[in-house]
């Protein structure tokens, strides 16, 4: 094994700063003594402004627990230790590794499931977990036989098992503001994820959006940490009972305080970017929320992707150590995020100490533990590592587990909670239902139109009108939330079917009719629409104009039911405020529904319909925890910054008995023609998801226009072409294309409307690809831009020719290459790439930019 120099400089500020920090450390014990350099050492933190954490729990408590620890800790190896402190996923490591390895933790990523089965009962995930449980306390071989925690993505409930019950995503709760409903959803998520046998949520999110353009701003309960504190502390009390009274009950699993810190104060709302503010901005903004969550309890805390002006935080030792640790007083464990120890310079996924001696204390590797493994073994032998280090983040780990009971209980099978009927039960749908209902906020009802009466006759419209996905969105059954139907979901409600369960009992009707059209004219039109699923950096996006690939019918059908006289009320599925101004133009009542969960349609169906006397049976309690945009270019509108003039400030939100006339509003997004084009319609495809408001399809001989959107793998009729999701960066960030030689297919962009690219071309500029070869052509590949109907087509064999297998290229094509042949002002097809031979290519990006790269000859 090579061995890297590492290299860390610990200047003399930081350095007076652990020393006066080091009483406070005193019960980590061998952390008060630290001889060696903290990463990132040099970033001098103002401690005296940062809070200090009040644990409460007792003292008599913790003092048993220490003498535990000792006890098990004396009798460790090397290696053991260092398995103590990695946490492979499910599919790379088996019983017997962890047996071997004495694993400490595994954990199922968002496509994890035991037997890959997305169906699998709660039987195979029990039996599972039994078989690590059994094999981590295995002391045949002479060890010690600590217990294994497997921790899941139980991010708004039960979310990864078919048939879980499923809250609203945070932004919805944050709207919802209600600390005791908070701890109850706490509790249900604690049992359901407890009986298929996970101990541990990577929950809650303390993010602080900043700026509405970060893909994960739904994970956020506020764009302030008032709320966020609020909500997270009473998550984490549900989660795993009170600490200064029932702590860790039956049924309780581990917290997770996340991601630590400022992810959501990224310049540009960039996922896993740079938060580039100030030490103040990051106290009173970013970190304010886990103060009152490690008071309450938080047993762990995991680490961000993102930086501090440019320091990663899994490398950041001010952050994570000096600050977290010794001052605040954190005496949990730090979990790292997936492979984002990887991130930090010079580091590689089975290669990276920095992360150990910067205060993370468990290393989340997916796929390289082995390598990790060994190379850990080596640095703590040679003194890369010190002992001591090792020893503090192993007793970090085994802290958490006795609190939470893990050596005192039996196998997973055999808890009191286990199994599938504490999983989706009434109550649980109940408590749902009423989440979802208390986080839909009014923010139009002009004409005073709600409720409308039970016995009315309504038409239930548009893309989100019978779709559980769009309900649930991102972190559902899946990572992206993608490639789902409504029977993924099992005993859910749409709006339509809660709408039709609300109305039936009355004598009233709903007509599902996905595009609006109707027979007989309805008394109400209910228009249910917005962002489809996406998670994390998928969800990035240019601007906050809605911008979905359905966004235009979207406005037209909104349009069309208004101009026929029908009463419209629209609902809003979204991850975040957008820009809607024309859609609250044609609409007389608006709800923000947020991302509401598998009772969503149930619970908004309680604020829509009347009793059968015309009597409200629960009025909008809702009111916005983050800003509503009046133009598209306010992407990071926050209360209390300079010049703040939001659409609908945080803490807007109508009930019932509470007017205001919003009007006619201007249709205009405040953006530049160019910038607005650039937001819209430059990046067709990026991070292995079409852009809004294009889509990517496939083509063959029997179906010329079959649709890759929301689908992992998806091949055509004649297996002609596939299209699957691969790593390269990150989780599924491409997309390989992958054409059998079978006959001609095509991978395609395609738009709901033509965009005019005239300019772009006088420019120079170039429909630009970055891509992978993988396979060579065996046969002449094209490539069109135009229309479907009329089209320019190029030859980029020569090009594909040029390209060096495996590696990363651009691939640029002149639009004036296609000027003869298509009209470039009214382009819907920016690009068809299409062969009847053999070729293989892992698509990162497809672009309107200056040419870079390989530029294909006309």
């Amino acid at each position: 094994m090579t061995r890297r120099a590492i290299r860390f400089a610990l200047s003399t500020t930081a350095a007076t700063l652990l020393a006066a920090c080091a009483t406070n450390a005193a019960m980590d014990g061998p952390m008060a003594e630290r001889s060696y350099a903290l990463p990132a050492a040099d970033v001098a933190l103002d401690l005296d402004k940062w809070p200090v954490i009040d644990s409460a729990i007792p003292a008599a408590a913790d003092a048993a627990t220490e003498a535990r620890i000792d006890a098990v800790l004396s009798r460790m190896t090397v290696e053991e230790k260092v398995g103590q402190i990695l946490q492979p996923e499910i599919t790379n490591i088996t019983p017997d590794e962890v047996r071997e390895y004495n694993i400490g933790s595994v954990l199922n990523g968002g496509n994890g499931r035991p037997n890959k089965d997305m169906y699998a009962p709660a039987s195979e995930w029990l039996k599972l977990a039994d078989a690590y449980w059994t094999a981590s306390t295995d002391k045949s071989d002479g060890g010690v036989g600590i217990p294994i925690i497997w921790g899941i993505d139980s991010v708004h409930g039960n979310n990864s098992y078919f048939g879980g019950t499923i809250f609203p995503h945070n932004i919805g709760l944050g709207a919802a503001n209600d600390p005791d409903l908070m701890r109850r959803i706490g509790r249900v998520t604690a049992i359901e994820t407890a009986a298929i046998g996970t101990d541990w949520t990577f929950a809650p999110a303390l993010s602080i959006p900043r700026d509405d353009r970060w893909g994960r701003t739904y994970e956020g309960y506020s764009e302030g940490p008032e709320i966020a504190g609020r909500m997270g502390a009473s998550l984490t009390l549900g989660l795993q009972g009170d600490p200064a009274g029932d702590f860790f009950p039956s049924g309780s699993i581990i917290a997770t305080a996340k991601h630590m810190v400022a992810d959501g104060g990224t310049a540009g709302g960039r996922d896993q970017g740079d938060a580039q503010v100030s030490e103040d901005v990051l106290r009173d903004i970013h970190w304010a929320p886990y103060a009152p969550t490690l008071e309450a309890g938080a047993q762990t805390v995991m680490a961000s992707y993102s930086k501090w002006n440019g320091v990663r935080m899994h490398g950041h030792g001010p952050l994570l150590t000096t600050m977290m640790k010794d001052h605040a007083g954190f005496d949990g464990f730090v979990i790292g995020d997936f492979n984002g120890h990887a991130l930090i310079p010079g580091c590689t996924a089975g290669d990276c100490p920095e992360a150990l001696l910067a205060g993370v204390d468990m290393y989340m590797i997916p796929a390289d533990w082995k390598e990790l493994y060994n190379n850990l073994v080596v640095q703590v032998k040679d003194g890369t590592i010190p002992m001591s280090r090792l020893d503090d983040a192993v007793r970090r780990v085994l802290r958490v587990k006795f609190r939470a009971g893990l050596f005192d209980m039996p196998k997973p099978s055999a808890r009191p909670y286990a199994g599938a009927e504490h999983i989706g039960t009434d109550e649980h749908k109940a408590l749902a239902r009423e989440a979802a209902r208390k986080s839909a906020v009014l923010l139009k009802d002009d004409p005073s139109i709600l409720p409308f009466p039970a016995n009315s006759r309504v038409l239930v419209a548009g893309q989100g009108a019978d779709n559980v996905p769009m309900l649930v969105g991102g972190w559902s059954m899946n990572w992206q939330g993608t490639g789902l139907t409504n029977k993924d979901f099992p005993g859910s409600t749409t709006v339509y079917s809660g709408l039709r369960q609300a109305m039936a009992p009355h004598g009233g009707t709903a007509e599902l009719s996905v595009d609006g059209q109707y027979e007989t004219k309805p008394d109400y039109a209910v228009v249910v629409f917005g962002e489809t699923p996406y998670a994390e950096y998928q969800g990035d996006r240019e601007s906050v104009i809605y911008a979905a690939p359905d966004s235009d019918s979207d406005l037209a059908l909104l349009e069309r039911l208004k101009a026929d006289g029908i009463p419209v009320i629209a609902v809003f599925l979204s991850g975040r405020p957008l820009w809607v101004n024309p859609h609250l133009n044609a609409s007389d009542a608006f709800v923000a529904a947020w991302l509401p969960g598998t009772q969503g349609g149930a619970g908004l169906a309680d604020l829509l319909v009347s009793d059968g006397a015309g009597k409200a049976r629960h009025d909008f309690t809702g009111r916005l925890s983050f800003s509503w945009p009046k133009l598209a270019s306010q992407t990071a509108l926050n209360q209390g910054n300079a010049n703040y003039d939001p659409l609908f400030p945080v803490g807007y939100g109508l009930s019932l008995n509470s007017r205001r006339d919003v009007g006619m509003l201007s249709v205009d997004p405040g953006l530049s023609a160019e910038k607005l084009a650039a937001a819209s319609n430059s990046v067709f495809f990026s991070d292995g998801r079409a852009i809004a408001p294009w889509r990517v399809y496939l083509g063959d001989a029997q179906n010329s226009r079959l649709k890759t959107e929301g689908d992992r793998f998806v091949t055509s009729p004649t297996g002609a072409v596939s299209f699957d999701s691969a790593d390269r960066n990150r989780q599924e960030d491409t997309k390989i294309g992958r054409w059998s030689g079978t006959g001609e297919g095509s991978v395609f962009v395609l738009g709901y409307d033509t965009v005019d690219f005239g300019k772009r071309a006088e420019n120079g500029e170039a429909v630009v690809v970055s891509m992978a070869l993988l396979e060579r052509p065996t046969a002449n590949v094209t490539a069109s831009f135009g229309t479907t109907r009329k089209s320019g087509t190029v030859d980029l064999t020569p090009a594909l020719r040029r390209m060096a297998p495996g590696k990363y290229t651009e691939v640029s094509i002149p639009l004036a290459c296609f000027a003869d042949d298509s009209d470039l002002t009214t382009v819907d097809m920016p690009l068809r790439i299409a062969t009847n031979g053999k070729l293989a290519v892992q698509l990162a990006g497809i672009s309107i930019a200056p040419p870079r790269g390989i530029t294909v000859e006309c």
